[in-house]
């Protein structure tokens, strides 16, 4: 299938659930190595994926209340995946007033064909529904595309912290949104 025929009516957004574990297992082993191997060293990235995305690891996020995972397939295929995260199962801020995007991965053949918008969209929606004040997220700060897309959703730099990828400590930029109220 080409990447160009990509259009957003055969896309589907659909939440993610337990038997779906090694399918969240391999989008999200290739689109992490896709997104950062050629700035990361082989063994941290080995050790990353083994590590982060462990069958056990991934049980025990699908399993968590607090974290909801979505896929993005085109066709029956998926594409993408989007984390979320509330209340305490944030990585940081714990406020329950708060929704925090852990993960938007899209494969590399369809960057630029607005899967990524799409599964942010859905993150946004989510917010709304359980009436969140603001969405924040962590993005590598060597990860400009990224960076520029939050910016052009509205999102406004406000911290940072550090992520350990292996014995590299990097710098994460935290953002956050404030979510527009539905006026009733």
């Amino acid at each position: 299938m080409k990447a160009e025929n990509t259009d957003n009516k055969h896309m589907n957004i659909r939440k993610i659930n337990i038997q779906d574990v090694e399918k969240l297992k391999e989008i999200g082993k290739q689109t992490f190595a896709e997104t950062f191997s050629s700035e990361n060293s082989e063994e941290n990235m080995k050790e990353y994926l083994e590590k982060g995305f462990s069958t056990e690891k991934l049980t025990s996020e699908l399993t968590d209340k607090n974290s909801e995972f979505y896929f993005a397939e085109l066709e029956g295929k998926i594409i993408g995946y989007l984390k979320v995260n509330f209340g305490l199962s944030q990585t940081e801020i714990k406020d329950k007033n708060a929704l925090e995007i852990e993960r938007i991965y899209v494969q590399k053949e369809f960057h630029g064909k607005k899967v990524g918008q799409l599964l942010y969209n859905k993150a946004i929606e989510l917010a709304k529904e359980k009436n969140i004040e603001y969405v924040w997220l962590g993005v590598w700060k060597k990860n400009q595309k990224a960076i520029r897309f939050y910016e052009k959703n509205g999102f406004k730099a406000f911290d940072k912290h550090i992520f350990k990828l292996g014995n590299d400590e990097q710098t994460d930029i935290l953002m956050k949104l404030i979510v527009e109220k539905a006026i009733s």
